[in-house]
């Protein structure tokens, strides 16, 4: 799945789960979504030209050498005997697994425990110049003005307001994560996010559905249908839209009712 797509698809995620996790107002429904879509891009660390690996330069360059030779040292210690031998390991291994967005999530959670209000800054800045490089920059002013919509309302309380969100920061990690793994089980090459559980003989067993389900990364079906179905979900999903919307095909449908 394309890089804008997983943004797009964690982003839709993140909108959905943000009521149930106590962030139902606009700014922090947003803060919250912009933050998944931004995580949603991560797990591609492992491909060295993928966004999440060039986002910093030498830093996230040198963090995705580093997981790409554990995820293949990894791949060669747990392989079953039907796993391919001919694989590296690397590219959607180890940081396309459950395993490895709930790890990612509780590292996450613990980081922002201890350094407070300054971790929490510098996760949130970290998502959104994911998800800006793969949807565009209207989500530094959209997520950003959130932000700081968020944090104005907290008056001179903004490290309470910061800390209070450490506690999802966690959760939103871990469903980007686990959103993009979901996106790249619907392509052709599946997507091994059950490992270690041994499937078939493969610990790394791909999972995906039947083929007439599946598409190619890039192709025009993702392009076209794929990436328009969660453009319009992300813009329903924004907290007070569905309910203008509704005003106003009710207000449409009295008026034509009446005019006939």
């Amino acid at each position: 799945m394309m890089g804008r797509t997983h943004a797009l698809t964690g982003w839709c995620a993140g909108l959905a789960l943000a009521p149930a996790l106590g962030a139902g107002s606009l700014h922090e429904a947003v803060v919250f979504g912009a933050t998944t879509a931004g995580f949603a891009l991560l797990p591609d660390l492992d491909h060295p030209e993928a966004r999440a690996s060039r986002s910093l330069g030498p830093i996230t360059g040198g963090a995705s050498w580093a997981l790409r030779a554990a995820s293949s040292v990894l791949y060669r210690a747990t392989m079953g005997p039907r796993d391919e031998q001919w694989r590296t390991g690397e590219h959607r291994h180890l940081s396309h697994t459950v395993l490895f967005a709930v790890a990612l999530g509780f590292a996450t959670a613990a980081a922002t425990a201890v350094g407070g209000a300054a971790v929490v800054g510098v996760v949130v800045w970290f998502a959104l110049l994911l998800a800006a490089g793969a949807l565009g920059r209207w989500i530094w002013l959209v997520g950003g003005g959130a932000a700081v919509v968020w944090l104005a309302q907290a008056g001179g309380d903004v490290a309470g307001q910061l800390d209070q969100l450490a506690g999802s920061l966690g959760i939103a990690v871990t469903v980007g994560c686990f959103v993009h793994c979901l996106g790249d089980a619907l392509t052709e090459s599946g997507c091994p996010f059950l490992f270690p559980i041994p499937i078939r003989g493969e610990t790394w067993y791909e999972i995906r559905p039947p083929a007439f389900l599946r598409f190619h990364t890039g192709s025009a079906f993702e392009e076209n249908i794929v990436f328009s179905v969660f453009a319009v979900l992300g813009i329903v999903l924004v907290p007070g839209v569905w309910p203008v919307l509704t005003e106003i095909y009710t207000n449409v449908g009295n008026t034509v009712e009446a005019l006939s």
